[in-house]
């Protein structure tokens, strides 16, 4: 296992953050029985208060200086995948036309990207829906914590509003009427 600055709780498992210097240079997801670090410096904390920031509102945008390392092709799929928005998945296919290249390139460099979450490569789905790879993988863990992602990300609908008239059961009429 690498050397980790910090290893950080996470809803769905541990991440692993390697820093070079005040930028994020690495994330790994680690197994959710992996001890966490007991003290955290400046840049985990900030790194831990973005993250929190994003598991508690997905279309948070992450205020933290991070530099990801990688060929130039790299960098321009991940630049791409910083244009997706939460909770609207697309496809490598897709992503390959826009960039002009071929799918499983596109693939290969979210595969490689050493910054996922700040660099949303779940976000990328098989043209036919299903959740393609993760990480390299294409089974376990790694698309678990793919598929927590995605639905984290997903718009949740807004609540139904009861009516004490209708002893606390939803009524779309009294939701109309308060609304009008």
């Amino acid at each position: 296992m690498p050397h980790y600055d910090a290893i950080l709780a996470a809803p769905p498992c541990r991440l692993g953050a390697c820093f070079t210097g005040a930028a994020l240079t690495r994330l790994d997801f680690l197994p959710a029985d992996t001890a966490v670090s007991p003290r955290l410096d400046g840049r985990a904390r900030a790194l831990a208060r973005e993250l929190e920031a994003y598991w508690q509102d997905p279309a948070h945008v992450f205020d933290l200086l991070y530099v990801p390392s990688g060929t130039p092709f790299q960098l321009r799929v991940w630049w791409a995948l910083l244009q997706i928005p939460p909770g609207q998945p697309t496809t490598y296919g897709t992503l390959a036309r826009a960039l002009s290249t071929a799918p499983r390139a596109v693939g290969q460099a979210c595969g490689a990207n050493p910054l996922p979450i700040l660099i949303p490569c779940h976000r990328v789905l098989a043209a036919n829906g299903a959740l393609g790879g993760f990480m390299h993988a294409s089974s376990g863990a790694p698309l678990e914590v793919k598929t927590w992602l995605l639905a984290h990300e997903q718009p949740q609908a807004a609540p139904l509003q009861t009516s004490p008239a209708s002893g606390g059961q939803s009524d779309a009429r009294d939701s109309r009427r308060r609304t009008d």
